[in-house]
């Protein structure tokens, strides 16, 4: 190889390599925006949570009072 066609392979190997980079990065990104963010607890989760527990504790307390 001469050395105009080692520049030409070292610049094409160069801009190849920049090319595959910045595709990366791009995906990297689409991922990034399609991961949905933590928004804090939602209230009626909370909600519904805390009347399942009341109610599971309201159950226990009058199951083991018979006892």
């Amino acid at each position: 190889m001469t050395d105009a066609q080692k520049k030409v392979a070292a610049a094409l190997a160069a801009v190849n390599t920049y090319l595959q980079e910045e595709q990366s990065l791009i995906r990297q990104q689409e991922e990034a925006a399609a991961q949905p963010t933590f928004q804090g607890a939602n209230p009626w989760a909370l909600s519904g949570r805390q009347h399942m527990m009341s109610m599971r504790q309201l159950i226990q307390m009058k199951t083991f009072s018979r006892m």
